[in-house]
C-alpha cells in the first residue's frame, strides 16, 4: 500500500509491475567487525522473514570478517571506505547496480528486525507502486520503543507512527529499488559519512521516483547520538555544502546554506564543535564535491509540495 500520492514518473508502466511473490530482495550490511553478536542476530532476523529468502551481503569495511553463517555474500575491504562507499560495494555483490535482485535493504549491523513481515510489506509496497523508489523504515529503541525525532525523515516529525511520502530516508534502515541506482547513481562515496542519503534521495526524486516513510516496517536500534562519530561536525558541514554544490540550482545555494548556518548557531554548539563545523564548511568549498547536476525546478516544487523545500 502506498503511503501517499506521488507525481507522474516514467516508471509506472505495466511492464514495470512485478508480482510481490517474485520481487527479489537483497540486504547489505556493513560492519567494522566489532559487533559480531549483534551482526549475527541481525542476519538471523533477516533470515526469519516470511516469504522468499532475502539474499544477504556483508561488507567488512576495513576490518576482518567475523564468523558468519553459510550462504552470505561477503567481502573484506583493505580500508574503511566510509558508510556510503561500503554500501556501494555491497550493492555490487548483487551484480552491477544490484541487478541480481529487485531492491536492496541497507541495515545497520547493530539493528534487528523484530517482525517477520517486514520483507513481505516491502515486496508488496514496491510491487503495488511502480513509482516507489525508496522506503525508509521506522527506527525504534528495542527497550523503550521510542523513535527519535531525527529518525523521522520529515519536518513534521511529532508522530512517528504516521506513514507518508518524504524527501529523504534513513541510511541504515531503508530499501532502494535497484533501478534507482541505474538511473540516479549510487551513494556518494566521497561523503564518507553524513547526508549521503539526502544526496541520493534528491537525485532519485529528480529522476521521478517517490520515497515513502513506512511506520509499519520497523528496525530495532539502540538510541544513540549522531555526534558519537569523531568527524560528525566536520562532515555534517562539509557534506551540506557538497549537497548544495552538487544538486541545487545556483539561486537556492545561498538560501540553503545560509539557513543551515543560522540553525547551527541557534543550537549553541560548544566552541570545539563549532570550530570543527566551521572547518568542514570551508572544506566543502575548497574540496571537490563531485559532479554537479542541479535538480530541475519542477523537482524543487515537488520537494516544496512534500513539505520540505530545499532551503532547509
Amino acid at each position: 500500500m502506498s503511503a501517499g500520492s506521488g507525481v507522474s514518473a516514467a516508471h509506472g508502466t505495466a511492464a514495470d509491475t512485478v508480482n510481490a511473490d517474485t520481487f527479489k530482495l537483497g540486504a547489505v550490511i556493513i560492519t567494522m567487525g566489532n559487533r559480531p553478536e549483534e551482526l549475527n542476530a541481525l542476519i538471523e532476523s533477516v533470515r526469519a522473514q516470511e516469504g522468499p529468502t532475502v539474499e544477504l551481503a556483508v561488507v567488512a569495511n576495513g576490518a576482518p570478517l567475523p564468523p558468519l553463517p553459510e550462504g552470505v555474500r561477503t567481502v573484506e575491504l583493505p580500508e574503511n571506505l566510509g558508510i556510503p562507499g561500503g554500501r556501494n560495494v555491497g550493492i555490487e555483490l548483487f551484480g552491477r547496480n544490484g541487478r541480481d535482485v529487485d531492491a536492496v535493504l541497507f541495515l545497520d549491523d547493530d539493528g534487528h528486525l523484530p517482525r517477520t513481515d517486514s520483507a513481505r510489506l516491502l515486496r508488496e509496497a514496491f510491487s503495488a507502486d511502480p513509482e516507489l523508489g525508496i522506503v525508509s523504515f521506522r527506527i525504534a529503541d528495542p527497550d523503550t520503543g521510542v523513535t527519535q525525532r531525527r529518525h523521522v525523515p520529515r519536518l513534521r516529525a511529532s508522530d512517528p507512527l504516521r506513514s507518508s511520502r518524504v524527501t529523504t530516508f534513513l541510511g541504515g534502515a531503508s530499501a532502494v529499488r535497484c533501478t534507482v541506482f541505474e538511473q540516479a547513481g549510487q551513494l556518494p562515496a566521497e561523503f564518507f559519512y553524513a547526508h549521503e542519503e539526502t544526496d541520493l534521495a534528491w537525485r532519485a526524486l529528480d529522476a521521478g521516483w517517490a520515497i515513502d516513510y513506512r511506520a509499519d516496517v520497523v528496525l530495532h536500534h539502540p538510541t544513540t547520538s549522531p555526534a558519537r562519530h569523531a568527524t560528525y561536525f566536520h562532515n555534517v558541514a562539509r557534506n551540506r555544502v557538497w549537497l548544495a554544490r552538487r544538486n541545487l540550482p545556483a539561486l537556492l545555494m545561498p538560501l540553503y546554506l545560509g539557513t543551515w548556518f543560522l540553525l547551527t548557531l541557534a543550537r549553541r554548539p560548544s566552541s570545539e564543535a563549532l570550530k570543527a563545523w566551521w572547518g568542514g564548511f570551508r572544506a566543502g568549498w575548497r574540496e571537490p564535491s563531485g559532479p554537479r547536476r542541479p535538480m530541475r525546478w519542477r523537482t524543487v516544487w515537488r520537494l516544496t509540495r512534500l513539505g520540505r523545500p530545499p532551503v532547509i
